[in-house]
């Protein structure tokens, strides 16, 4: 890691499932001048509850800042930093250029990464690839010199390794029993 650079850490935030959620979490990061690297939402297990999973570059200072302040947000449920180690993937779609002399050699390498070429034309091939960010960077380095036309890419998504969940149901539980309080 250069120096002065932060590490990425992984925030898995649960939120209640309610319109405008995402825009005051989104915004709690753009009000403090954070960037967010990746951004990835969708429902869990449970359809009154959403998982933001956040990647962003930040010191342990302003993490715990974050992480506060976020706490503070009325439909944030729980937040949890990920290890290093979590399960991590992402979803990118490359369009390639690949004529007749070259088509063999990206789908060689489309195989080697195990992706797989969602659509073909006579000068370009779509890649489809998921995994963790290393291995889709390193996809990305080996097609480079064929010429991406066009890329995209999803946010990351992480679960944590072993048994353990973030989102038992004694979430809602205590939740609930706090909102009840007031």
């Amino acid at each position: 890691m250069e120096a002065g650079t932060n590490p990425t850490r992984t925030l898995s935030v649960l939120v209640e499932n309610k319109p405008g959620v995402l825009a005051r979490v989104s915004g709690l990061f753009s009000r403090r001048g954070f960037n967010i690297d990746s951004l990835a939402v969708g429902p869990t297990e449970h359809p009154e509850v959403s998982r933001i999973t956040i990647a962003t570059a930040v010191d342990d200072a302003v993490l715990e800042q974050l992480t506060k302040q976020l706490n503070k947000l009325v439909e944030v449920l729980k937040i949890v930093e990920l290890e290093p180690d979590s399960v991590r993937r992402e979803l990118i779609l490359v369009k390639v250029r690949a004529d007749q002399s070259t088509r063999g050699q990206v789908l060689e390498i489309v195989q080697l990464f195990k992706a797989k070429s969602v659509d073909v034309s006579a000068d370009t091939i779509t890649i489809e690839a998921t995994g963790n960010p290393d291995k889709l960077g390193s996809l990305l380095e080996m097609l480079e010199p064929y010429g991406i036309r066009e890329l995209v890419q999803s946010g990351l998504v992480a679960l944590g390794r072993g048994s353990r969940s973030i989102t038992d149901r004694s979430l809602r539980t205590e939740r609930n029993k706090a909102i009840r309080a007031i």
